[in-house]
């Protein structure tokens, strides 16, 4: 049960991505960070009774620390623990 609001894996994606920490949402290395839907997958969310897995791709040159923290910000408050998976950093974005 959450506080008042379902978790929704695309939801997640979109609020995720919009971090400049972000440079993207990764999957993992065999693609195990995945939310399974009707007729498609949404690939860097794995929602589980227990915990939340979120999979990144960062950008330099926020921290390891910093990306994590960005990422548990943007999608709290959950009723359950989240986990930042970072599979790879980005160069810093280009204007």
């Amino acid at each position: 049960m959450t506080h008042g609001f379902a978790i929704d894996a695309d939801a997640i994606a979109a609020a995720v991505l919009a971090l400049p920490a972000v440079a993207g949402l990764h999957s993992g290395r065999f693609g195990e960070i995945a939310t399974l839907l009707p007729h498609r997958r949404v690939p860097g969310i794995r929602i589980r009774p227990g915990e939340i897995t979120i999979g990144v791709t960062g950008r330099h040159p926020a921290t390891v620390a910093e990306i994590g923290d960005a990422v548990r910000a943007t999608i709290a408050p959950v009723d359950r623990p989240v986990n930042v998976r970072i599979g790879d950093i980005a160069p810093p974005a280009t204007s």
